[in-house]
């Protein structure tokens, strides 16, 4: 059967089926800037090219499916978050977007921090050579053993996420003999406009200590009576995919209002202020993210001036982006393998990864682009859905999206704005192996975290 004999779902909109896609676009073969990482386009036949290399050409070396990460973006975003906040705010990476040696060596050469949330990130993070006191440890239930290896490790801060957390953390720092820097997270009752399980400022949720009730405020009065820890500042993160900045408004108006209160009734004002992360970026062309620079004046305009109306001095401002910085660098590349034209519905293009690449779109109904980027085509737009191999009807990566009519098995397509939360949440679903991770630059790749191998899941398997 040829490539344009099958039979095709709906490509007109006056019979799609209802869903959460636009019209379909003027032209197919145009790849979106705001999608891609900046070193993406076409070449002459039509292939996508990334750092000079063709995704053909990448395909055949690293095989599919797999995570090509723009390593020149990836240095340029960092950055452009450095020079946009100064030298009077912090910028930590935040690490659980994506994490590996090769990026924490780009961190540390680029001026940029790191935050970290597990044992396993810390040492990721302490074996790549990153300066434990640019290091910063988050996490609401860290246990003994990761709170005494960031003390002892020297991190330059720990955010203190319970009660219980304040009294483990002075106990190893005096243990130690050591005073440890802490923040204190709160949660200010903002609900960020965004999944719910992404949304991590409204009281009913795991993260922080709420400032409803006076918890928060009871927290800094434990904080300073012990003698192992150094409070330094409060901590705010109100959620992900952010696109605007008035949630952080109310969360900083909140915030200073417990700085006032520290320093009423202990005489301290507090040097810092972190207001987290979770800004957001282009997964569709419909998303419409801020540069850093519009961030950095937005957030030191709001706490100047909530300060000066609380009479405070500014402290030092620090923000944690991690999909703001990766996710826009890395596309994933896959292999088409079946196709399924519903007739009246849409066409069912399956790949050769999935879920276990890609678990945002079933947990979060995240919405992504797609393109054929082994050829252009001239073939009209169908309404198409990009599945995985999984079994499973929630293993979906791009629930609504056109492609060409003439899409067929050994094409393939990428998946763009993955490089935040796919490989760090990669799973063996369906003993999947999973993906590698390849750095692309000047017409040189490298993979920087390797293709798992069946002898890597049997190793484990020791029954």
């Amino acid at each position: 059967m040829s490539r344009s004999a099958h039979p095709a779902g709906p490509r007109h909109a006056d019979v799609l089926p209802e869903g959460h896609y636009s019209a379909p676009p003027a032209d197919l073969n145009r790849l979106d800037e705001k999608v891609w990482s900046r070193t993406v386009t076409r070449n002459e036949d039509g292939v996508l090219t990334v750092g000079g290399l063709t995704a053909t050409a990448l395909a055949e070396e690293f095989g599919t499916p797999a995570y090509f990460l723009d390593e020149a973006d990836f240095r340029a975003r960092c950055r452009a978050w450095a020079e946009a906040f100064g030298e009077e705010a912090d910028v930590f990476y935040a690490g659980k977007a994506f994490l590996s040696r090769a990026v924490v060596r780009w961190l540390k050469e680029e001026g940029l921090n790191l935050d970290v949330c597990s044992g396993g990130e810390l040492t990721t993070a302490l074996e790549a050579g990153m300066p434990p006191e640019r290091i910063a440890f988050h996490g609401n239930n860290k246990s003994a053993y990761e709170i005494e290896r960031a003390v002892e490790s020297g991190v330059g801060r720990i955010v203190l996420d319970s009660f219980q957390e304040i009294a483990r953390v002075a106990h190893a720092a005096q243990s130690l003999g050591r005073r440890q820097k802490v923040q204190i997270r709160v949660t200010v009752g903002v609900e960020a406009h965004t999944h719910e399980f992404i949304a991590t400022a409204h009281e009913d949720q795991k993260f922080g200590i709420a400032l409803a009730g006076g918890q928060a405020a009871e927290a800094v009065r434990r904080a300073l009576k012990l003698d192992g820890l150094e409070l330094i500042g409060i901590h705010s993160h109100i959620g992900s995919q952010i696109f605007d900045t008035s949630g952080f408004e109310v969360a900083a108006h909140r915030v200073v209002g417990l700085l006032k209160e520290v320093r009423d009734e202990h005489g301290v004002e507090l040097p810092e202020i972190d207001l987290g992360g979770g800004l957001g970026i282009a997964y569709t062309s419909d998303d419409d993210p801020r540069e850093p620079h519009e961030i950095a004046k937005a957030l030191r305009d709001i706490v100047t001036r909530e300060c000066e109306a609380a009479g405070l001095r500014t402290p030092r401002i620090s923000v944690e982006p991690g999909r703001a910085i990766v996710g826009p660098t890395a596309f994933t590349l896959y292999e088409v393998g079946t196709v399924k034209p519903l007739a009246g519905l849409r066409t069912y293009v399956s790949v050769d990864g999935g879920m276990s690449d890609n678990i945002r779109t079933a947990l979060y109904d995240a919405e992504y682009s797609v393109a054929l980027v082994s050829r252009t085509s001239d073939a009209e737009p169908v309404l198409s859905r990009v599945v995985g191999k999984h079994c499973e009807s929630g293993d979906i990566v791009v629930k609504d999206a056109f492609l060409p009519a003439d899409v067929a098995p050994g094409d393939l397509i990428a998946v763009p704005a993955t490089g935040a939360y796919c490989r760090s949440m990669a799973s063996n679903y369906n003993h999947a192996l999973r993906p590698p991770v390849v750095a692309v630059r000047d017409g040189e790749a490298r993979v920087i975290v390797r293709r798992e191998t069946e002898e890597d899941l049997l190793r484990l398997d020791v029954g």
